[in-house]
């Protein structure tokens, strides 16, 4: 399977309610590598970059989030590798 990214843009109740941990853990467990931060308006981004399948599962959890999290949104722009990433980590 294809290496690919995914550039995400979360909005709802995700700051303060552990998200960006949450999805890094997550990240992990599915074997991405790339980043998570929170912005100032409000919103969560995040860049995963490995196979498409994996990717699709850590969208698909982005949308339900940690327990405390109130997702409205996701939004998503698939792109092709660039940067390589050793990890996923918060930035």
């Amino acid at each position: 399977m294809s290496e690919s990214c995914a550039h995400l843009l979360i909005s709802g109740r995700v700051q303060g309610v552990w998200y960006r941990g949450s999805t890094k853990d997550k990240a992990r467990e599915l074997g991405l590598t790339g980043w998570v931060r929170n912005l100032p308006d409000g919103r969560v981004e995040a860049l995963a970059c490995g196979p498409q399948e994996q990717i699709e599962a850590l969208i698909q959890w982005c949308h339900q989030g940690p327990p405390a999290a109130q997702v409205s949104e996701v939004e998503v722009d698939w792109r092709e590798p660039g940067e390589t990433f050793a990890n996923f980590k918060i930035r």
